[in-house]
């Protein structure tokens, strides 16, 4: 009974919420001994120099799980959208994947259009514009799980969400890099990547197969390079995934048939996502924690954008993709079906949290929206409404459609 909770909790990335839930409660009821434990001093020296004039940084706790361990995280992220756009992928077939591009178009301009029209009619526009980006992130981890509770394993709204959320990653992670850097930027500093780049594709030429020595080699030199650069760290994997062996199908993350895949990049997927897991239960404790009194305009912006801006977005860009512009929806899939997988999408949650912490400096700004990402779950309880609502359909069977079935493997 217990291998079966833990094997649940794992599967459902519950450890994420549970650590969400911890770093809550104990920076409401000891905020002092909260802050030590994020600041607890890991290296005083430093690995790494941040300036050319040789100073170090001293390596805390927060810094080790937010700017190192989570680029495991967004290094699986990356994984999804390499393989969605290689020659048989889901972002690669133009035809079937128009409608979603369009729908994660929309759910990223509905939020922040949401957000920053609120922040300018609040008068906060100078001071809280910087987070708009909060909002146009979706937990892909729980709106799949919610959606999968609304519509069924069979249903074709659950690889729309996916090809949805995996163009959302993608947007997402250009929107970090971009618009995010983590002080001043010395883009010199990119060519320790690209050298990076380099080393992984000529391990893949030696025939290197193992993940751990493209993490640990061209990984590192990466991931050094971003830093340096003044990207955010926690993306410094992301160039080093394309150059990992790989197949040129892939059934996603939660299909875990794909463990028997014996390709490097699907390896490094299914290998590292237990830990992963682990490093998402650490973020969750050492970023969630905010005191529950310092909700205010931006909890407010972040939530208005997610519940309405996302269902909206994702919604009027669909519509207007398929009946404007013809290229139809997918089949099996219904106008309301669209709103609700917007309202699955609504869960910003991981993604809205990270965002967070680099949109503002530590303070009473950030931790309101930190507030916003974390009450981002009321989407869950919005899409069982929206569902029930509107009548939606459940599909129990796995049985699909040719084109649902071959949609589903792509995304």
């Amino acid at each position: 009974m217990a291998k079966r909770m833990i094997q649940f909790i794992m599967n459902n990335s519950l450890l994420l919420l549970i650590g969400a839930t911890a770093g809550l409660i104990w920076a409401n009821l000891s905020p002092t001994s909260y802050y030590d434990l994020q600041h607890f001093k890991l290296l005083y020296n430093g690995l790494i120099c941040y300036s050319l004039e040789g100073g170090g940084r001293v390596i805390d706790l927060h810094y080790l799980v937010n700017d190192m361990l989570m680029a495991l995280f967004f290094a699986m992220a990356g994984k999804e959208v390499w393989e969605a756009c290689l020659p048989g992928g889901a972002l690669n077939n133009l035809r079937s994947a128009a409608t979603p591009l369009f729908a994660a178009i929309g759910g990223m301009l509905g939020p922040a259009l949401i957000y920053l029209l609120g922040a300018f009619m609040i008068g906060q526009y100078t001071s809280l514009a910087s987070g708009w980006a909060i909002p146009c992130a979706t937990d892909i981890a729980f709106s799949y799980l919610i959606a999968r509770l609304v519509f069924g394993a069979g249903h074709p709204a659950i690889p729309f969400l996916l090809l949805l959320a995996i163009a959302d990653d993608a947007m997402g992670l250009i929107i970090l890099a971009v618009f995010y850097p983590q002080g001043d930027l010395l883009p010199l500093w990119l060519l320790l990547a690209v050298v990076g780049v380099g080393l992984g594709l000529v391990m893949r030429r030696l025939g290197v197969i193992h993940f751990g020595w493209y993490l640990l080699i061209p990984g590192t030199v990466s991931w050094i390079g971003f830093a340096l650069a003044g990207l955010h760290p926690a993306l410094g994997l992301l160039p080093i995934v394309p150059t990992m062996p790989h197949s040129h199908s892939d059934k996603h993350i939660f299909d875990w048939t794909a463990l028997n895949l014996p390709d490097t990049l699907n390896h490094f997927e299914h290998s590292l996502k237990r830990p992963v897991d682990v490093v998402l239960g650490m973020f969750g404790l050492l970023n969630a924690g905010v005191i529950v009194s310092a909700a205010g305009a931006p909890t407010l912006l972040v939530l208005a954008g997610l519940l309405i801006g996302k269902p909206l977005g994702i919604w009027v860009a669909s519509m207007f993709a398929a009946k404007v512009l013809k290229l139809g929806l997918p089949k099996g899939i219904l106008s309301k079906d669209i709103f609700v997988v917007g309202c699955a999408a609504s869960i910003g949650f991981t993604v809205a949290l990270f965002v967070a912490t680099v949109a503002f400096d530590p303070g009473s700004t950030q931790d309101a929206a930190k507030m916003g990402a974390l009450a981002s779950f009321v989407g869950a309880i919005l899409t069982l409404i929206a569902a029930r609502l509107l009548k939606i359909q459940k599909v129990m069977s796995d049985e699909q459609t040719p084109a649902h079935k071959g949609l589903h493997e792509a995304a």
